[in-house]
This record gives structure tokens, C-alpha cells and sequence, in this order.
């Protein structure tokens, strides 16, 4: 039986929201905030963190700018669903590869809006010390953490360096979910500049 295109982008996005809440899981319900170790050597570590929902651990204005972060991703997510529905339905034939990158930043903004919407009502709070377990509350509805893990310390710059010097190369710490966002836009803007160009054309 052959699965149609729509079908397999939509298995592609399950399959990659379930790799990236599987991972927050077992991370949040196995390590306090702050424990971390080493994957491959120092400079790939796991490193627990949460962030109040955007990329790489940035923030953004309180509890105002979280509620309006998380109404932005749902909207998002929404848009990114339409007009990848709107294009593997359209008479005109489209890249897979467009479709297939389009799939992994929804995929990614749906990963990490499953942690705001819920994490906060079901999991108990993630403190320095203190594991988080099921059946816990310390957030509302829209108000949950994202949870973060991979860390990349590469290298410090030297000291002599202006500004820079003494700090990480690559200090952020990000998930799964920030890593399809961040490789399916990267990808679209090397690869499929062109059909995108014809688009607005």
C-alpha cells in the first residue's frame, strides 16, 4: 500500500515530536536542575536546564512575554500546518525537500509548545537537588518550562581576546525540538532559496 506524500510528512513530524518529548522526559523525571554530564569528553555534555520557551534559553519580558511567547508558537504552528497542507495539495509540484524542511520546524515549535502548554500542570517543579516526578503541578496552563539538555562548551576563547575573551565559543543549551527548528530553516535557506524566490515572484 502506498502512503501518500501528506502521510509521510505527517509520520515524519510524530515521529520527531515523540523523539524530542521522550528525551525532556527522561531528563526532567532523572535530573535536578543543574546536574549535567559528560556524553563526549567536556565538550558535548547533558546538561539540565529550563527556560520560559524561546531557543537556545533566551527570554523574554515575564509572565506577559511568556503567555504571548506561547499564543505565538500555537499561531505558528497553525500557519505552518496550513500552507504545508495548502502545498502538498496544490496542482503545482513541490520540492520534497521544501516540505520536508517546513515539517521539521513545525515539528519543532510543536515539540516545544507541548512543555508550555503542559509540563507546568503535570509535572512537579525541577529544583537544584530535587527530581521532578508525574502527578506534581508548579505551573498554569500556557506557563510551562521548556526543558533544555544539550550543551556544547567547544572551547574558551583565550584572554587576550577583546570582549570575548575567557567566554564559552557556544554557550547556549538547547533541545531536540530547537535543533529540527534550526536545521529545517538553515536547510531552506542553502537548498531551497529558489523555490521560495519563485514563490514571491
Amino acid at each position: 500500500m502506498k502512503i501518500s506524500k501528506g502521510k509521510r510528512l505527517l509520520i515524519l513530524g510524530i515521529v520527531l515530536v515523540i523523539i524530542d518529548q521522550v528525551i525532556k522526559v527522561l531528563v526532567k523525571t532523572n535530573m535536578s536542575i543543574g546536574e549535567h554530564f559528560n556524553v563526549l569528553g567536556n565538550w558535548f555534555q547533558i546538561l539540565f536546564i529550563e527556560n520560559e520557551g524561546m531557543a537556545f534559553g533566551m527570554k523574554f519580558g515575564g509572565a506577559v512575554g511568556k503567555l504571548l511567547l506561547s499564543l505565538f508558537r500555537i499561531a505558528l504552528c497553525g500557519v505552518l500546518c496550513w500552507w504545508i497542507t495548502k502545498l502538498v495539495r496544490g496542482k503545482k509540484p513541490v520540492p520534497t525537500g521544501v516540505l520536508v524542511g517546513l515539517t521539521l520546524i513545525t515539528a519543532g515549535a510543536f515539540g516545544n509548545i507541548i512543555d508550555c502548554l503542559f509540563y507546568g500542570m503535570v509535572f512537579s517543579a525541577s529544583e537544584p537537588g530535587g527530581v521532578a516526578a508525574f502527578g506534581g503541578s508548579y505551573a498554569p496552563f500556557l506557563f510551562g518550562r521548556v526543558v533544555d539538555m544539550f550543551y556544547f562548551p567547544l572551547w574558551r576563547w583565550p584572554d587576550w581576546v577583546p570582549l570575548i575573551g575567557g567566554d564559552i565559543f557556544f554557550e547556549p543549551v538547547f533541545n531536540f525540538a530547537d535543533s529540527c527548528v534550526t536545521v529545517g530553516a538553515i536547510y531552506l535557506i542553502l537548498f531551497q532559496y529558489k523555490f521560495f524566490s519563485a514563490e514571491d515572484k
